[in-house]
């Protein structure tokens, strides 16, 4: 097997990034369960449904959004269904398919969670670099994005979130564009 490593800085950076990344992503899910008893997905799925017309989503739409495959968006609907969190409803014209749809209870668990979470997201991420650093970031993750979008993923990711004019973040997550 005939491979061409990575140059030092290009592990470097790899390394840093995905460490950054998990240790991120951790404190954040930590602080979500232990504090609102929310798994890092229940939270994707009410975040994504909070910033939707009719705070529902096609489940196909969900899956291509999240870039999850169907039986893990079935799973994780069911147990958000238990928990009353989220309701599965027909879907509009596909007898075949159904929507996601937000309860007043998944509403109410997100707008308690969002807070949080932002808190988090400043202590962990945003309050630790310099503006400067936040703005070469940005660059860095859309420069990603558009290569992702054009070399793999032509015509780009069905994605209604995306369409409606939602900033949507590196990872797949909306960030609400009004507050909750």
């Amino acid at each position: 097997m005939d491979q061409e490593s990575l140059n030092e800085r290009e592990t470097r950076a790899w390394v840093r990034f995905q460490h950054m990344r998990i240790e991120v992503n951790v404190v954040l899910a930590r602080m979500l369960t232990r504090d609102f008893g929310l798994t890092e997905a229940d939270f994707v799925i009410l975040l994504r449904l909070s910033n939707t017309p009719a705070r529902r989503m096609r489940a196909r739409d969900m899956v291509a959004a999240l870039q999850w495959d169907r039986s893990r968006l079935s799973r994780q609907v069911s147990r958000m269904e238990s928990r009353g969190t989220v309701v599965r409803a027909p879907s509009e014209g596909d007898a075949r398919g159904y929507d996601v749809v937000l309860t007043d209870a998944g509403l109410a668990a997100f707008q308690a969670a969002w807070p949080s979470y932002v808190t988090g997201i400043r202590h962990c991420f945003a309050d630790v670099l310099s503006p400067d650093q936040l703005d070469a970031l940005a660059d860095i993750a859309e420069t990603i994005d558009r290569h992702f979008a054009a070399e793999h993923c032509p015509g780009g990711l069905h994605d209604p979130a995306k369409t409606a004019g939602a900033r949507t973040t590196a990872a797949g997550l909306e960030l609400p564009t009004t507050s909750v």
